[in-house]
């Protein structure tokens, strides 16, 4: 009897690790319907004509669809530049609104990325290495952002010397994919193999000394 309920427990938390996935999108698309749904049913019971709601569902989807564009080709447009201004003249909202833009910033497009490139970092010791995001430099001196995991938005902000860092092959979409799969998708192995080298050299002088 023990050992049913062992196997069952067993069982159940890798079902509940299966379906973690599914879920998270799940959540997403029902976020999404939940707007949408929200925004139909406004439109229908202002103008309670379904032709209306229509076209004004297709204008909304062209007009994000077009900054979508501008913004990938360009990243300037007149209306969201001027909506800054407006956000940046309250004090509140202009910080709130600065975090947040740079925080989609650096977990966004690859190309237009605040991230500068990635890093892997000893901490919180010596001997523990973990992925960072480089997201400014001064001289020598880097700012690194330390994610952790399985949530990359949360983290730690911390400043080191480039010495102390050791550059990785991962692009943006490569490390965060790491991160938020706790480690399960990692392609450039050949990053852990060159923190590998480093660790048994160290351990070598080590010795030596």
């Amino acid at each position: 009897m023990l050992s049913f309920i062992k196997s069952s427990l067993k069982y159940f938390i890798v079902g509940i690790l299966a379906v973690i996935p599914i879920v998270i999108v799940s959540q997403v698309l029902v976020f999404l319907e939940t707007i949408l749904r929200h925004f139909i049913i406004y439109i229908y019971g202002y103008s309670n004509n379904i032709s209306v709601t229509v076209l004004a569902f297709m204008l909304s989807f062209t007009a994000i669809a077009y900054i979508g564009y501008r913004v990938t080709i360009s990243e300037k447009l007149w209306i969201l530049h001027q909506l800054e201004l407006l956000i940046d003249r309250v004090p509140m909202i202009r910080s709130i609104y600065r975090v947040s833009k740079k925080l989609v910033n650096l977990f966004g497009n690859q190309e237009k990325s605040a991230a500068k490139e990635i890093v892997f970092i000893e901490y919180p010791k010596e001997g523990l290495w973990v992925p960072a995001y480089v997201t400014n430099q001064v001289g020598e001196m880097l700012v690194v952002y330390i994610p952790t995991s399985p949530n990359p938005t949360s983290g730690f902000t911390i400043v080191v010397h480039r010495s102390k860092v050791v550059t990785s092959s991962m692009d943006i979409e490569g490390v965060t994919s790491f991160i938020v799969s706790v480690g399960v998708d990692l392609h450039q192995k050949e990053d852990i193999e060159k923190l590998a080298d480093l660790d048994r050299a160290d351990t070598v002088n080590g010795y030596t000394e």
